[in-house]
């Protein structure tokens, strides 16, 4: 349904009305009159009277004209009344206030099948200064920041930072129990909103993920950045499965895949998230995240590179002399040392951002330390001091510059700001700021499609698992049930597994490097018990590396990959990369390339690089073929021992989705 009752209604009432400040009633009604001007309002208190010195109306019945929206601030137990009377008036949107009202999906669920919707209950309010509605506690200024939020609170706390930093509201939505109207259809309603710049997010869960993820890609497109703050994210984390792969991956493993996938930043703080916002209203993205640390002080710049190292930000060397003179003493390389350059001339900070800007080693440059101290310090100073912010501010229009300065609130750091050169008071926030910008340069990769369909009947055991996983190399080898079975032509050595052990490792369910196989048939069976046992070959190949390739389906964005370190070491190493599946053999690759013993792969004190294409690809075709069977809840290849000549899965496990929803 048209969402337009929430953004700028013909008409509007406010139902529970008050002259007390101290209550919501006040709040709704003094807010909604700032719009008469636009539309109707009409102030609704059962005992009548005047509210800011209009009349009320006694209910929904005594007005002359329905509403088309209606704010509902009256106590819960009237709450069902007052929806049933618009409904029958015809109304076509409530806003619902209130706290703890009785059976309230019950409640939506009558207000949709008349043909109407409800934002909340246990909403802060809605705002849009666009069209002058204004129903919720505060004041807001007109401004491009539009923040959609599951906490009334979180989202008050950002309008507010916001205000503090001069960035005004564009739209402010507080979703309270979104017992109807959802965060993805206030989302997706902001993407042709023409005031807005940027949007912030608050979710604490991610009902339809996949569809939430649309909506998130079609406000990129739309040139809306989206900025989303949550807790933990996806509702897994309540269960862990069984697989190394579900007790590895985080909650926020999953919500940042999910991002990546949308081209969303995510960030930890409101103040953070204002600090992107700020950011990102004022300059450009940069190409990449390779950045120059500039500074006066040698302390300084080596904080700012641990801080950029921690925001995965690189600080390269330059390749090249950049083309400037500092005094002796000073660091040339990238930390830039000016070693007192900056107190013999004020200009030389320009001078060396913008040779620093110039070379091809760099996409965004940071500036720390004194500048924009000089004029409170030093007045006279000052009007040079802004006109080098000034030249700093045209040099930022081919690549960005962040400062972060010690005089945060001068004349010269608001110069910057004016000049399009963000500046803040903390590097933390700087280069914060610095990486939620680059989140916008990179490039989404649009979902790879794929047709839903079982990959056969999913039996337990390991050797089932080989027999389904047809795209998978494993080793040759056989299923034993007795004795009688150990006869084979295989090449030693062999490996014997207990074909049903889900972690065969950890129950002594293994023995590798088997010259025969009889006794250590004999001996697993008198421990473990009669049942059916596998035969492989062992990979005795060198110089191989192990490598875990596994998928988990998430209840709210559906299918995940997870690669990382493998072994029976994996859950130690704790080095994995997620992404959503199914994944291209590209995004596969960058995912290898992201961990820690990325190194091993590409060769290590002379031993041969492996084929890491040929592992892209073995991740690739997993990803797609797990993401098209409902089935399969889990599936984990570790370790996938890869070589320079290929990938060979040494073990699997497949858990079905009935199973992992029980986990």
């Amino acid at each position: 349904m048209d969402l337009t009752p929430f953004r700028d209604p013909a008409s509007v009432a406010v139902v529970g009305a008050s002259d007390n400040r101290s209550k919501w009633g006040y709040w709704l009604a003094a807010g909604a009159l700032t719009g008469a001007h636009r539309r109707r309002v009409d102030l609704v208190n059962r005992n009548g009277g005047t509210v800011c010195g209009q009349p009320c109306a006694t209910s929904l019945r005594a007005l002359e004209t329905p509403p088309e929206l209606v704010a509902l601030c009256v106590p819960a137990e009237h709450v069902p009344r007052v929806v049933d009377e618009g409904l029958e008036l015809g109304v076509k949107g409530f806003l619902g206030i209130t706290a703890g009202v009785a059976n309230e999906p019950e409640l939506a669920r009558r207000i949709r099948e008349a043909g109407a919707r409800l934002i909340g209950t246990n909403s802060l309010g809605l705002v849009d200064t666009a069209t002058d509605l204004r129903l919720a506690w505060g004041t807001f200024t007109p401004g491009p920041l539009a923040i959609l939020s599951q906490s009334g609170q979180v989202g008050s706390e950002l309008a507010l930072l916001g205000a503090r930093h001069g960035l005004g509201i564009s739209r402010f939505i507080s979703l309270g129990n979104a017992s109807d109207v959802t965060a993805n259809e206030l989302a997706d309603d902001l993407k042709d909103h023409a005031s807005v710049g940027v949007v912030a997010l608050y979710l604490e869960n991610f009902t339809d993920g996949p569809a939430l993820l649309d909506t998130l890609r079609a406000l990129r497109e739309a040139g809306k950045p989206t900025l989303l703050l949550t807790v933990g994210g996806s509702a897994a984390s309540s269960r862990l499965a069984r697989s190394h792969t579900g007790s590895l991956t985080s909650n926020l493993d999953v919500v940042d895949a999910a991002c990546r996938a949308a081209g969303v930043a995510r960030v930890s703080t409101p103040a953070e998230l204002i600090d992107v916002a700020r950011a990102v209203l004022t300059t450009k993205p940069p190409r990449g995240n390779r950045v120059a640390i500039i500074g006066d002080s040698g302390g300084q710049c080596g904080i700012a590179a641990d801080v950029a190292h921690a925001n995965t930000l690189a600080v390269p060397h330059f390749s090249h002399d950049i083309g400037v003179t500092l005094p002796a003493g000073a660091a040339i390389d990238n930390p830039i040392d000016l070693a007192g350059a900056g107190e013999q001339d004020i200009a030389n900070y320009a001078r060396i951002v913008e040779a620093t800007l110039r070379s091809d080693d760099i996409d965004a440059a940071v500036l720390t330390g004194y500048f924009g101290r000089y004029g409170m310090d030093i007045p006279t100073l000052g009007d040079l001091e802004v006109a080098t912010a000034q030249r700093i501010g045209d040099a930022a229009r081919s690549k960005p510059v962040i400062v972060h300065s010690m005089g945060p609130d001068s004349a010269t750091a608001h110069a910057l700001w004016a000049a399009g050169v963000p500046t803040y008071d903390r590097i933390e926030a700087a280069l914060s700021a610095l990486k939620g910008l680059a989140t916008f340069t990179r490039s989404t990769e649009p979902p790879l499609p794929y047709q839903a369909h079982p990959i056969g009947t999913l039996s337990d055991g390991y050797w089932a698992t080989r027999q389904l996983l047809t795209e998978v190399p494993f080793p040759k080898g056989f299923l034993v049930r007795s004795r009688e079975d150990l006869t084979t032509d295989l090449t030693p050595p062999y490996v014997l597994k207990a074909n049903w052990l889900e972690h065969k490792s950890d129950a002594g369910g293994v023995r590798m490097g088997l010259s025969t196989l009889a006794d250590a048939y004999d001996e697993m069976v008198a421990r473990l018990g009669p049942g059916e046992y596998v035969v492989e070959e062992q990979d005795t190949r060198p110089d191989t590396v192990e490598i875990l390739i596994g998928i988990r389906r998430d209840p709210d964005f559906g299918p995940l990959v997870v690669v990382g370190a493998g072994g029976t070491e994996t859950e130690l190493h704790q080095d994995i990369a997620t992404e959503l599946a199914p994944v291209s053999p590209a995004t596969a690759r960058n995912m290898l390339e992201r961990l820690r013993c990325a190194k091993l792969l590409h060769g290590w004190r002379g031993r041969p690089p492996v084929d890491i294409d040929g592992l892209a690809e073995l991740v690739h075709r997993v990803s797609v073929l797990v993401a098209a069977s409902p089935l399969v809840g889990e599936l984990e290849l570790n370790p996938v021992r890869v070589g320079p000549d290929g990938p060979i899965a040494v073990d699997a496990l497949i858990i079905p989705t009935a199973r992992q929803e029980r986990a």
